[in-house]
Parts: structure tokens; C-alpha cells; sequence
């Protein structure tokens, strides 16, 4: 007779302090863009040398100065270097901060994402500053953009976001970055940026920036 051998789950009281710890790393890297024109959305430091990255649409229309409130209640300016409105997503540069200074966020891979997998969100809903939100990769989808060659990939999620969630980051349950979130679809599921498709437009900013 065939004998089955049965994983152990992972007991609730083991799982839930790993994930409250590589949560918290990551809402350490995610700040609130407030915008004067547009109002309160989230961001995600991306890159060591003060770059926060965010949606297009958090700070369009903005001419002036950007402020970036951190987690820890520090407060910088920030203007935009590079926004693409076809893929929302914008570049910040954070005035006034030395190398380190901002705490760089985990990047996860989005190529390998499996329906199911666990994710959150983190942003600001209605101001309220750090919300974390969790639900599951419902799907993936891809929309023909101009100047893309192929089809640019996206993530769908059941993942709550509300005004205020808008640049923040998709995380998944290792801590991750795996996507930037951007809108809401159909009225209940998430749209995000997958990772990749994120690195891939910032190195091409890397060459002409």
C-alpha cells in the first residue's frame, strides 16, 4: 500500500511574525507623494540615490516642488526626472538626502507570479498613512501601448485599494516588490506594473538620463 506523506503546515503563530517583519522592512521604503495638484498617493524608494518611484498620474500636472513624507515622519522635496503616462509610472528625485539616507525597497521577480500566489498592498487610503491590504495574484493580462513592440504585461489582484493606494507597492510573501500599484479594475480587482516591466523602463531611463 502507497503511504502519502503530508507537508506540516506552517503553524499560524511561526508564519505571522516573518511576515510581519519583511512588511514592516517594506513600509520603511514606502512614502506619501503629496502632490498639490493631484492630492495624496504613495510611493516606493527604487533606487539608492534618492529616486522614488511612483504613478504617473500621482503627480501630474505638477510644475513646483513634490513633498515626500516618510514613515519615520521625515519630510523631503522631491521633483519629477521622467514620467511615462502610457505606462503610468514616474521617476522622483528627492532633494537634499545623502547616499542610504532613504531605505531601498526589496525588489521581487514578477516574471514567476503563480495565481493564488499571496500579495499585499501598502499605501495611504484616504490619508491614512501605511495601510497594509492582502488578497491574491487573480490573474495577468497585457495591453498593446504606443512605442512598445509587444504587448506590455500587467498584474491583476483582489488586493483592496482605495484613493491614496495609487504608487505603492504589490508585495508578495517574501517581501518582494513585484509591482507598482495603479488603478482599480471592473470595481474589485487591482491593476500593478509588474517588477520587471518597471527595471526594464528605468534602465532605458539610465541611458539618456
Amino acid at each position: 500500500m502507497t503511504t502519502l506523506e503530508i507537508e506540516t503546515p506552517v503553524a499560524e503563530d511561526e508564519l505571522q511574525p516573518s511576515i510581519d517583519t519583511l512588511l514592516q522592512r517594506v513600509r520603511a521604503s514606502v512614502v506619501q507623494v503629496r502632490n498639490r495638484a493631484r492630492g495624496v498617493g504613495a510611493g516606493v524608494v527604487w533606487q539608492i540615490n534618492g529616486a522614488v518611484l511612483t504613478n504617473h498620474h500621482v503627480v501630474a500636472g505638477e510644475r513646483g516642488p513634490i513633498e515626500i513624507l516618510l514613515t519615520d515622519g521625515r519630510s523631503y522635496e522631491a521633483h519629477v526626472v521622467a514620467s511615462n503616462a502610457d505606462l503610468d509610472l514616474a521617476l522622483l528625485e528627492v532633494q537634499q538626502v545623502g547616499p542610504g539616507a532613504l531605505p531601498l525597497v526589496a525588489v521581487g521577480d514578477s516574471t514567476s507570479l503563480r495565481v493564488g500566489e499571496l500579495v499585499f498592498a501598502i499605501g495611504h487610503p484616504w490619508g491614512q498613512r501605511d495601510v497594509v491590504t492582502a488578497g491574491i495574484i487573480s490573474g495577468t493580462g497585457r495591453v498593446n501601448i504606443p512605442g512598445y513592440a509587444e504587448p506590455v504585461p500587467y498584474v491583476l489582484s483582489d488586493v483592496l485599494l482605495r484613493p491614496g493606494n495609487s504608487g505603492g507597492p504589490l508585495v508578495n510573501a517574501n517581501g518582494g516588490v513585484i509591482g507598482i500599484n495603479a488603478m482599480i479594475r471592473g470595481g474589485d480587482l487591482s491593476v500593478a506594473i509588474p517588477s520587471h516591466m518597471v527595471i526594464r523602463w528605468i534602465t532605458a531611463l539610465e541611458r539618456i538620463l
